[in-house]
């Protein structure tokens, strides 16, 4: 995939009250952290799952095994997007984030890809190194010995090489990419098609390199795996994220505002939707190899929500419950709290219509694609929606924190004519 940059903007909003306005602020950010402990474990969980079934895939490569790995990864996203609404305002999140849910990347780094995708760039000279293919290589002037696989090597060595975010060597993406293999389909309907003979062994291999493409997967997977259980133990008793939020009650009900606010405006309104829309472009698509988008964006939406109201529901069926942000806001604001949940309501009915589209053969690649109205109007629907929280939640700050805080811009919604200089 082709990152486009664009700056991002932001904005201040500050208001005044006395702290003894903020009764009940202890619990409320105890919840907050409660349901972030239950949904990274339920991210774990199902990573766990997916591993499994990885592992499965390598042992016995068959089409059934491959859709079977396929069906764990979509699985695997539905908890971890819940849990994107933490990344802003959590420091402790936002430097880990990366290495489990960057975007775009340049998948030539890692296996091989169509002719289409053209050789390295001026931006990137190791976007087509295809590691699979290549067991020793140069990378930033050293000389690197690749004939094993490791997570330590992917996650230490490829994953950002040279500092270029393009380079996404781990995480989800990563690992979907060697599921589905790259989408060709461009704006018509259609995911990636890799076969599963890709992990066939002996003469059955097509594409060569077949078991480093099996290695690659399994470390990769593992990795995923380690690294979800550290931000797990993070937000669990005397966890360093947990501590961080709950050590002052002001501090987390500043951290939840801005996770809802920056994911709902810059992050997810701009840069994952309508920037992809105003360039017609599906190698914006948040999941791309496996058109999946409609699901991220869906439960990027929930997460939002399940902050504000203090829920979530695990994957198990357990609700996680306890006071909430809508209390806290409510007691001080009861026209306000009405508001804001009925714009986080409204969002999510929204990206439900989107997602039901999708579901029902529409695929978001297709809502991409130039001058298709109706597409335009699922996507800008949604994203119409979710700008409109975000007023909501502006409005919230001024009556909850004293603190400044900076909610993350798009060019895509505050500057457009820069997306196409």
């Amino acid at each position: 995939m082709k990152r486009t940059s664009t700056a991002i903007a932001a904005a201040s909003f500050a208001a005044f009250l006395p702290l003894a306005a903020f009764a009940g602020a202890a619990e409320v950010v105890e919840t907050y952290a409660d349901i972030a402990e239950a949904a990274y474990g339920d991210s774990l969980e199902t990573a766990r799952a997916l591993d499994a079934a990885i592992d499965a895939l390598i042992a016995n490569p068959s089409a059934e095994t491959l859709a079977a790995a396929k069906t764990a990864w979509i699985r695997a996203r539905v908890p971890y997007q819940q849990t994107e609404v933490y990344r802003f305002g959590n420091p402790i999140v936002d430097d880990w984030e990366g290495k489990v849910n960057a975007w775009p990347l340049d998948e030539g780094l890692i296996d091989y890809v169509d002719a289409s995708y053209g050789g390295a760039g001026d931006e990137n000279e190791f976007r087509a190194l295809n590691v699979i293919a290549n067991p020793t290589f140069t990378l930033s002037g050293e000389e690197i010995d690749a004939t094993e696989i490791t997570p330590e090597l992917i996650g230490e060595t490829l994953h950002e090489a040279d500092e270029i975010e393009a380079n996404v060597a781990s995480g989800y993406h990563a690992i979907e990419f060697l599921l589905w293999g790259q989408d060709l389909n461009g704006t018509e309907h259609g995911a990636g098609n890799r076969p599963w003979t890709d992990y066939a062994q002996g003469d059955a291999c097509t594409n060569g390199n077949c078991d480093r493409r099996a290695a690659y997967l399994a470390a990769a997977s593992d990795l995923l795996v380690s690294d979800l259980e550290y931000i797990t133990a993070a937000w669990a008793d005397g966890g360093e994220a947990r501590d961080a939020v709950t050590s002052d009650p002001n501090a987390g009900i500043t951290a939840m505002l801005t996770g809802m606010g920056s994911l709902s405006y810059g992050e997810q309104a701009g840069e994952r939707m309508k920037l992809g829309l105003m360039l017609n472009d599906p190698e914006e698509e948040h999941d791309c190899f496996s058109d999946n988008t409609h699901n991220s964006h869906y439960y990027d939406g929930l997460g939002i929500r399940n902050v504000y109201v203090g829920q979530y529901v695990r994957a198990n069926g357990e609700i996680v419950k306890g006071e909430s942000l809508q209390d806290l806001l409510a007691a001080a604001d009861a026209d306000l709290a009405a508001d804001l949940g009925a714009a986080l309501d409204h969002s999510v009915a929204q990206l439900g219509t989107l997602k039901a589209a999708a579901e029902a053969g529409f695929s978001y690649d297709q809502m991409l694609a130039r001058g298709d109205e109706a597409g335009e109007a699922l996507i800008m629907g949604a994203v119409d929606a979710l700008v409109a929280q975000t007023r909501d939640i502006e409005r919230a700050v001024t009556v909850l924190t004293s603190a400044a805080i900076e909610v993350e811009g798009s060019d895509s919604l505050d500057n457009p004519d820069a997306v196409f200089e």
